[in-house]
Order: structure tokens, then sequence, then C-alpha cells
């Protein structure tokens, strides 16, 4: 790829793969990575289904697991943890809220507003209190996420090593405690719990942090792609007409968080005309996909409306889809829409600074903006008769 043509991606790297799939002329493209992309939508759905190609492992889990059995086991312990905590979330939101106080800068508030959240759940209170200390640390630095930025990423991946050391040295001591309460305390225990007992300590490690991040990192920054495109999207002033969920839906088909699916090629053979050897990566971009005009009516638009319209929607893979759909994927929605609702509620938002041109460091991020929240003044009733003077 060219020095010239490597710009116009970081420029616009959404705009970019549009271009690129509209000048193709068969059904697959390159990408600038050297990977491959479907180009359209039935061939792209079809990848993302066929059993055959999406046989063995995940890659999200990497290679960290014995068996996608235990994959499997692992995600949705996880989940059920986590969904059990709904409530807690929600009653915490209000004043995790509040405490970003009437200026905040995003995206990196997202991760914020999300971990105070869900800190309990991600390690219960009465474990070591420089263990959560250091959790918090890795939120502050960005560890929830790979930055685009060389200083933000160079500045997380100090932290990680020790963050690591520090899991594994408490998933050791946990393991050596034996089984304790028949329900998982935290999302450590249900990591623990569900791996095989031969797995080293490390590598129990290794998949908390990940799941660490994919809990606090993508919901937050899913929150801020709904802040940033409602509030470039409306007049400053007005409270924002739509409901959350509309509004979360659509912010996850205009900046899905997952934006390219790749999978290596199982076997030699022929798609959209070429060939393709074992091993190579075919993907399917679920961004593409939510702007196929033949799908959907005015892609190009930011329609929250479009979700109360019947029939008006076309293929929505914010959460990937077919075997290896995201098993916190409900969970996750549920999550997003509860933090936007309690940011807008009672308040008026604005944006400054919004771009909505991605950035793009193996998921799709926002960049820098600012939230201005108003708290909306209650009317206080006018005095009936008899009040005055009370």
């Amino acid at each position: 790829m060219s020095v010239r043509e490597m710009r116009r991606f970081r420029r616009d790297p959404l705009g970019y793969i549009e271009d690129r799939a509209r000048r193709s002329p068969a059904e697959v493209f390159r990408l600038p990575w050297g990977a491959w992309c479907v180009r359209d939508t039935e061939p792209a759905l079809t990848v993302l289904h066929d059993p055959v190609f999406h046989g063995g492992m995940s890659t999200f889990f990497g290679d960290m697991l014995p068996s996608r059995a235990a994959q499997l086991t692992l995600g949705r312990a996880v989940r059920n943890l986590v969904r059990t905590h709904s409530p807690a979330y929600r009653q915490r939101l209000a004043e995790a809220a509040a405490g970003l106080g009437p200026v905040s800068r995003w995206p990196q508030a997202g991760p914020t507003l999300v971990y105070r959240c869900t800190a309990d759940v991600l390690l219960h209170p009465d474990a070591p209190p420089e263990l959560r200390r250091r959790l918090a640390q890795a939120v502050t630095a960005g560890l929830t996420a790979r930055q685009p930025g060389m200083r933000e990423r160079a500045r997380a991946e100090v932290l990680r090593p020790r963050l690591l050391a520090a899991i594994t040295e408490h998933v050791r001591d946990r393991r050596a405690e034996g089984p304790g309460a028949s329900e998982p305390r935290d999302v450590l225990d249900a990591v623990i719990g569900a791996c095989p007992a031969e797995l080293p300590d490390g590598t129990v490690a290794n998949l908390y942090v990940l799941l660490f991040q994919s809990i606090v990192g993508n919901i937050g920054y899913a929150v801020a792609w709904a802040l940033l495109l409602a509030g470039v999207h409306h007049p400053s002033g007005p409270p924002w007409p739509w409901p959350a969920d509309g509004l979360v839906r659509e912010a996850g088909r205009c900046r899905p968080f997952v934006w390219m699916v790749g999978r290596p090629v199982p076997h030699a053979l022929e798609f959209g005309g070429l060939p393709f050897a074992a091993g190579t990566i075919l993907s399917v971009s679920p961004y593409l996909l939510h702007h196929d005009p033949h799908r959907w009516d005015r892609p190009e638009l930011f329609r929250p409306d479009r979700w109360s319209e019947p029939g008006g929607q076309g293929p929505y893979l914010p959460f990937s889809a077919g075997p290896f759909t995201c098993a916190g994927a409900a969970v996750a929605h549920t999550f997003i829409t509860d933090a936007v609702a309690a940011l807008a509620q009672d308040a008026r938002l604005t944006i400054s600074g919004g771009d909505t041109r991605p950035l793009i460091s193996g998921s799709v991020l926002p960049r820098p903006f600012t939230v201005h929240r108003t708290l909306k003044t209650p009317v206080r009733p006018a005095p009936t008769q008899g009040d005055e003077g009370r």
C-alpha cells in the first residue's frame, strides 16, 4: 500500500473502505493490510453463517483455551454473571453520571462511567485493595482498548504487565483456597470456575483481562459513539427526541465497534471468482452491511427513528453474526442503552469538538470530543390562592 493510500485510509478509514468496495469489480476486494473483504451483503452473510468456514475456534480467545466447548463455557459463565448484576449497574448509573461533572472528556469518559458501575462485579469488594486500584488505573490509562496514539498506547502497555502479574498472583491464591460459594462472586470467580483446572494461572489472568477490556471498553466506547452521533446530528438546545434504545441501535449501525470480522480460510477454495489459499484472511465488514442501500433506507443518514418503523431495518450485526456472535450481545446492548438514558435523563447534553470520522486501531474508536451536561431546572408549581405569604 502506497504512502498516499495509507494517508487516505487514516484520514477517513470507513470512507476509504466504502470507496474500495464501490470500485471493486469483484465480490471481494483487497484491504490495506493484505486481507480480503467480501463486498456484497448476501455473500457476506453466507460467509458469516457458513459452518465449515466457521468450524474450529473463535479468534476472540486466540489459543488460550483448548477447545470451542471451553470457549463457549467461559463466555456463557461471564455473561450470566454480568446479567445478574444488571439491577446494581442500573442503580449506580445516576451517581456515576453525576460523577463525570458538567463537562466531561470523551471517549475516555465512557469506559470510566462503565467501570464505576461494574467495579464490584469485576472484582468483589473484599478483593485486595491494591488489585482493585490497579484495575481502576488500567481504565484511566486506556487499557480498555488498543489506543490509536503511540504515546497513549505506550502508557497503557507499561501498566499491562504489572496488572497481569498482580492478577496472576491473585488467581493463584483463589485457586489455592479451593471452591468457595456456590455462585461466583465476581467475573474473576466466573473465569476461574469455567477454565479447565490444568490451565496455567497466567493464562487465566490473560483471559480475565481480555473479558475486562470487552466489558468496560466495548460498552464504554459504544456509549461514547451514541452521544457523539446524537449530538452532531441534533441541534443544541432542545432535548434529543429519540428513545435511548433506537439511538443506541442506530449508533451501532453507523459505527459498529467491531467493524471488521476476519477468519482464516480453512482450506484452498474459490470465492467470488478468485482463488484463496488456506490461511488467507477473508473478512466481512458489519459497517458495509449496515450501509447497503439495497437493504437499508437511506443508510447514509443518522436516523434513530428507523428503529420504530416496521420493516425499516436491514442486516444488523454490531456484535458479529453466525456461530461466533458475542455471547454477551443482549447484555451489552442493555448496558449501553441504560447508560445513555441515565446521562440524558433530566439533563440537556451538547457536544463540542465532534468529528464522526473514527480512529481505527483494531476497533472503531471515536475521536476526542467534549460533552456538556446541564441539569434541567425543576419547574416549581405556581402558588395557589391562599399560599401567598406562607
